[in-house]
């Protein structure tokens, strides 16, 4: 039984072999990257983008569904999704250059400060440990949703639920 090129790459990574980056990298790198370039304009950082798509390519490996979408369709998905990510994130850090002067941090006094709000980590602990864990990601690590996602392993979709519910319930106890 022969086997096309892509059911050869699906199989690799599907098995968790690393020959499947090699097969990726040299036969769908250059399209990839050309995705990748119509987003971002800088090579250095689209360079990055490409590593980090493969990267996520080979993480998500064993979940390619063929009967979803053919290889290339997947590869692309996770490529222009990763350059829109890569652009978000280079513009929300050049968006957050602080400013000292404008900066009211030193001048907060205790009397500012709501002492309900001092105890939220006591509050948070009697929420279920699946909405523990979206808030301590998203509010005490600093992670956007979308890294968030990644770093715990969940669906997008399911993060901005668990951020809801959360909020909802931690609502009932600082506004009954």
């Amino acid at each position: 039984m022969e086997f096309s090129l892509e059911q050869h790459i699906v199989r690799h990574l599907k098995n968790g072999d690393k020959q499947a980056i090699n097969l990726l990298y040299e036969n769908y790198a250059d399209a990839l990257y050309g995705v990748i370039k119509k987003v971002i304009s800088d090579d250095d950082l689209a360079q990055d983008v490409l590593q980090e798509t493969l990267i996520k390519v080979w993480k998500k490996g064993k979940s390619y569904n063929p009967d979803k979408a053919k290889l290339f369709t997947w590869l692309y998905r996770i490529a222009y999704n990763s350059a829109i990510d890569k652009i978000r994130s280079v513009n929300n850090k050049s968006n957050k250059e602080i400013q000292i002067e404008d900066s009211n941090v030193y001048k907060l006094t205790t009397s500012s400060l709501n002492e309900d709000v001092l105890d939220i980590k006591k509050h948070l602990n009697t929420l279920d440990l699946k909405y523990q864990v979206v808030i301590n990601a998203l509010f005490f690590e600093g992670m956007t949703q979308q890294e968030a996602s990644e770093e715990l392993d969940i669906p997008l979709g399911t993060i901005k639920s668990r951020l809801k519910i959360a909020l909802r319930e931690l609502k009932k106890i600082y506004n009954p």
